[in-house]
């Protein structure tokens, strides 16, 4: 089994297909993942992903990627490669079995015809809110359109016409006919084709009547002989119209449905609505700004891919409704990144250091662990210089009681380094620390005392003359609150704190030799990715323990 595939642990899915299997019912397996080519995959997608391609290797099937392109307004070629190169990055590959229902719309079509010969679908004139009005509520029945009626002659007359362009943008649909009185309002003559005057990405101005995705997801399912269909849950309610349709129109196969249970992640939303909303309106970046919960943000932000199929892994899959926690995602990550990251020290706030006794001029190089889960990752060497940064907080001139760090007298470790001590502090005339007068002792070479004395506190440090000025980003939840879609306006949710820019860090000189999109972790400052677009700039992936509680 590859490393992309989802553990096979037990969950109702896979007691399901492994009972088709064991029955007879089926001899292989065939799932598919269907996006919608009207935005980019989010995390969510990435559970349905992880479930489909899993499930067909696991029982030696296939699983196919089906783009269901059925709606030419919102669809874009840019979303088409950007949804492929998502799930390849997500560590899948769909071989030879990459389809769209544009391949179907003859066929569909056909069917569409079939349904009204028979009287089981309609061409309706009314409005849209005049089908919306009439639908009914659920508790009170929908009202039959007055065009209900029509013969089947009279009604692939006008189908027919519509596909000929005669008719404008939303002047007639055509409906299945089904139960206007029905509990589930789906079934209530839902429409199956409109009229869209909008070229399509694929098929161009060869249609200007197109399905809608009731209508082509279940019949391209068996076209294509898929044996399992897994849904999330809001589409259970769509099934027995899946089902009508197979049931009256000459399918080659009659696929199941099974509905799950959707990823919900705290201080995350996953609509696509919302999310396009949020780089319509300029709140990000784009579709791949670091903060969002799409596949193309995470991987700029420095997720790997194998931190998200453990986190899919562990979520397992269930029926039951519920919100896993943000910072589940992040231990994932930095689970996985602490065996893989290459350890290197960044200052982001820089405050200067100068050990008066090291001679002037003069510098050395150290021996730096590479990572120290990992032996075979080796060892680096890193400028040392009389003159240094280390972090701002790593001072107090006026320390409290468990205050390790450095402060005036006291003795600390320079990380790989010496011990120094903090003899002077220099001020400027606002009363603020810019410099740090220290001595070290030459005798604790890589940090050890010959003498066996102990420090309390290990700083990472950059050697001045050395570094490498960098912009570093660090980014917190795109939200304040942790289920930011449940009131109308999610917009009012939106952290203002939600990225921390610091323009001055400095960086050992290493660092700029790693390769865009390259992730590293930033000793004591948490796991960082350099920016795949924008040179020396580093995103900060996730920090070295869980920061959510400071977020609520």
């Amino acid at each position: 089994m590859s490393e992309g595939v989802l553990n096979p642990v037990t969950n109702f899915i896979r007691d399901i297909v492994r009972a088709d299997i064991d029955e007879g019912r089926h001899t292989s397996v065939v799932t598919r993942f269907p996006p919608e080519p009207n935005g980019y995959l989010h995390i969510g997608h990435a559970k349905s992903i992880c479930l489909n391609f899993s499930i067909a290797e696991e029982f030696g099937g296939r699983c196919h990627l089906r783009f269901d392109d059925t709606n030419p307004i919102k669809e874009e070629q840019e979303y088409i490669d950007a949804i492929q190169r998502d799930v390849r990055w997500l560590g899948f590959d769909w071989g030879e079995e990459l389809y769209f229902a544009s391949d179907y719309f003859e066929q569909l079509y056909e069917w569409a015809e079939h349904l009204i010969k028979n009287g089981d679908a309609y061409v309706d004139d009314q409005t849209a809110n005049e089908i919306r009005e009439n639908r009914g509520t659920l508790t009170t029945p929908g009202l039959n359109s007055p065009h209900r009626k029509r013969a089947p002659e009279e009604n692939l007359n006008l189908f027919r016409r519509m596909r000929a362009g005669e008719f404008p943008n939303g002047a007639r649909v055509l409906r299945a006919k089904i139960d206007m009185s029905s509990g589930n309002i789906n079934l209530r003559d839902p429409v199956l084709y409109r009229i869209i005057h909008t070229a399509h990405p694929r098929t161009g101005t060869k249609w200007c009547i197109y399905p809608n995705y009731d209508f082509a997801h279940g019949q391209s399912d068996a076209i294509e002989g898929i044996t399992h269909s897994f849904c999330t849950l809001e589409f259970e309610d769509h099934r027995p119209l899946y089902d009508w349709l197979l049931g009256r129109l000459p399918v080659p196969a009659f696929p199941r449905q099974y509905e799950f249970a959707r990823l919900n992640l705290s201080f995350t939303i996953m609509s696509k609505r919302f999310l396009i909303r949020l780089v319509r309106d300029g709140h990000v970046s784009g579709w791949d700004d670091p903060r969002m919960p799409t596949l193309a943000g995470m991987r700029r932000r420095g997720i790997p891919p194998e931190a998200i199929r453990d986190f899919i892994r562990r979520c397992g899959v269930a029926r039951a409704i519920g919100i896993t926690e943000l910072a589940m995602l992040d231990a994932c990550v930095r689970e996985y990144l602490n065996k893989i990251a290459p350890r290197y020290m960044a200052v982001l706030r820089p405050l200067k250091v100068v050990i008066e006794n090291y001679p002037d001029g003069e510098g050395e190089m150290l021996e730096a662990v590479n990572n120290p889960e990992d032996s075979a990752a080796g060892l680096r060497q890193v400028p040392f210089s009389r003159e240094l940064y280390i972090e701002q907080d790593d001072f107090m001139e006026n320390p409290p009681k468990k205050f390790f760090r450095l402060s005036p007298g006291k003795e600390i470790r320079l990380r790989y380094a010496y011990f120094i001590t903090c003899r002077e502090v220099l001020k400027n005339s606002a009363g603020e620390v810019i410099e740090l007068r220290c001595t070290y002792d030459p005798e604790t070479k890589g940090g050890n005392a010959p003498d066996g004395r102990k420090v309390k506190a290990t700083l990472h440090w950059v050697s001045a003359p050395h570094a490498k000025v960098s912009e570093v980003r660090l980014y917190n939840p795109l939200f304040t609150q942790p289920d930011p879609g449940a009131n109308d306006n999610p917009i009012a949710n939106l952290n203002s704190k939600s990225v921390e820019v610091v323009p001055n860090a400095q960086l050992e000189p290493a660092l700029d030799m790693t390769a865009p999109g390259e992730i590293m972790q930033f000793e004591r400052l948490g796991y960082f990715c350099r920016d795949p677009d924008e040179g020396l700039i580093f995103n900060r992936t996730v920090g070295l323990r869980d920061s959510y509680a400071k977020a609520r």
